[in-house]
């Protein structure tokens, strides 16, 4: 996965600004430990557009 990569290269950068978020076929193990390096959400295949809306406008409110 490249989410660890993203993290780290925003992180060396001092990019504190921009949110990441994702999906794809993601075990639910390596959900949690992306989430704790920084990742703000991740949603597996079948995870329908209205869901993504919501958070999307949820977070950018």
């Amino acid at each position: 996965t490249l989410f660890p990569r993203v993290i780290e290269l925003l992180k060396e950068n001092q990019v504190e600004d921009k949110m990441v978020f994702g999906g794809g076929i993601i075990p639910d193990e390596d959900i949690t430990k992306l989430k704790e390096m920084g990742v703000e959400e991740l949603f597996t295949p079948g995870t329908d557009t209205d869901t993504i809306v919501k958070f999307l406008r949820k977070k950018f409110k």
